[in-house]
């Protein structure tokens, strides 16, 4: 593959599910990139299930970055998702900026909420680490909830105005990153499911309906990550992105629409002939 880039991961890694690490190394791989990891947490399995175990890996996140730097390893794109504390932030915030040159991509899913609530073991102070993050980014990549709590407006709507949606839009924007794109949104006029938008490259906003499905799979944050970092790396505009990110990803849920066992996330691996077609 000639656009073949050297892509770090920086996220949690289940040791059973698809989410997360395992979720995104697979579809980027395929893609034709040298895809590497940095986990922030090791999970031992999808929280859907009810019960888990997490370990904090922020003691080998420094000494990893440590060594890399030593051995002078260079990333031509970094993607970020859970992050477990303000030490994480620190450190990624300074390893990010070493890590600069031209063509740089930063992108980052402030993973913390959805529904309209944080997820259990999210704080107040989740979201403040989190907020003090995405000034590093080139793309961030939040779900409707995690917009609300990071700018502090219409927290738990479901269901936002074309208004809202760009006042929440401009929210994300003063945070620092360059485009933003929220996804699970659903706008109160219409009622349509839809992607909202600002390109920075561009200085347009712009909206991507899609069909809902009616199925929950954990990881579905992390596949869209994924899928969106690979067309940004392939050249295609964010809004075209975008687009061939929603489409992909409603093509997978809809073929694993009638699977019994859901906790464990979308079976990436069978559908990868799918995502390159």
């Amino acid at each position: 593959m000639e656009n073949s880039k050297n892509i770090l991961i920086i996220g949690d890694m289940p040791g059973y599910g698809k989410m997360g690490l395992a979720g995104m190394l697979p579809i980027l791989s395929n893609m034709g990139h040298s895809v590497y990891n940095l986990p922030t947490a090791l999970v031992s399995n999808n929280f859907d299930y009810g019960k888990f175990s997490v370990l904090d890996t922020t003691a080998y996140m420094r000494e990893a970055i440590q060594v890399w730097r030593e051995l002078g390893f260079q990333f031509d794109c970094v993607t970020t998702g859970f992050l477990a504390s303000a030490d994480q932030v620190d450190l990624l915030r300074g390893f990010i900026d070493s890590q600069r040159k031209e063509d740089f991509l930063v992108v980052t899913d402030p993973i913390m909420g959805d529904g309209g609530k944080l997820y259990n073991g999210s704080t107040r102070d989740t979201v403040d680490n989190m907020r003090r993050f995405l000034g590093v980014s080139d793309v961030i990549v939040p779900n409707l909830t995690e917009g609300e709590f990071l700018t502090g407006l219409f927290e738990g709507e479901e269901a936002l105005t074309g208004e809202q949606a760009r006042q929440v839009l401009g929210g994300l924007l003063a945070c620092g990153p360059k485009s933003v794109v929220v996804t699970s949104g659903r706008e109160r006029e219409t009622g349509r499911h839809v992607v909202w938008g600002f390109d920075g490259g561009t200085g347009e906003y712009f909206t991507v309906p899609y069909r809902f499905i009616k199925a929950h799979f954990p990881g579905t944050g992390d596949i869209f990550t994924s899928l969106l970092t690979g067309q940004l790396l392939d050249g295609r505009s964010l809004p075209q992105a975008v687009q061939k990110a929603v489409d992909l990803l409603e093509r997978l849920i809809f073929m694993e629409r009638d699977v019994a066992e859901r906790n464990n996330g979308i079976r990436i691996e069978k559908y990868l002939s799918v995502l390159t077609e």
